[in-house]
């Protein structure tokens, strides 16, 4: 468990308020270094095979102002495309509407002992989910998906077959307990309230992992 619980600790957390084409969004961000070649971490993103064994199974025309899916969760455009460096796609979880504003980039760079990793996610939030759950909203997934990049990309590692087992298993509630924790602490450097911040930790972690029968 130890070493799934390292991973979390092997990423930088940054969080707050943005201006968005919309309006008003909020911003989270992670950055890590995977002990992989750039060209290697580029091909896990961007292959609908190597993607579906770390993430999710994808769909579409993946390729520079093609749309995509992810099955059971977002989907959107590809924006900008600039092997092997630079990834912006829109990520929609329902028709897009003129107020609303979601996109993720990636962004790669060679560093000594790999890859450096970077990623924002800038989006327009519906106020009372980021008032209840803060930047642990999406943080926790985000860390989840870092996680699967990291098992994928490590040699005798595998991604869980069955993730939904493994998230209730006891090493998965452990993983997701520590990273609503973590966004927490993110949230905190950002100068949020420590107040609202114990409820948002609170809350996202009763959300991710509820009490055994």
């Amino acid at each position: 468990m130890k070493e799934i619980i390292d991973e979390l600790t092997a990423v930088t957390r940054v969080t707050g308020a943005a201006k968005t084409p919309a309006g008003d969004g909020q911003r989270i961000a992670l950055s890590r270094t995977y002990a992989a070649g750039i060209e290697e971490v580029w091909d896990a993103l961007t292959s609908a095979e190597r993607i579906s064994r770390w993430f999710l199974p994808v769909s579409g025309d993946l390729r520079l102002g093609g749309r995509y899916q992810f099955e059971g969760n977002a989907g959107g455009q590809i924006l900008a495309c600039e092997p092997p460096r630079l990834l912006r796609v829109s990520w929609e979880m329902g028709p897009p509407g003129p107020d609303s504003f979601s996109e993720v980039e990636v962004r790669l760079s060679t560093v000594d002992d790999g890859t450096l990793f970077e990623m924002e996610h800038t989006a327009t939030v519906p106020p009372d989910m980021w008032d209840q759950y803060g930047p642990g909203a999406v943080g926790v997934g985000w860390d989840l998906s870092l996680l699967g990049l990291a098992l994928h990309l490590r040699p005798g590692d595998e991604v869980p077959e069955d993730k939904l087992a493994w998230a209730l298993s006891e090493e998965g509630r452990a993983y997701h307990t520590a990273s609503a924790q973590a966004w927490g602490e993110a949230s905190l450097a950002a100068g949020a309230d420590p107040d609202t911040v114990a409820a948002n930790v609170a809350a996202t972690t009763a959300f991710y992992v509820p009490p055994q029968e």
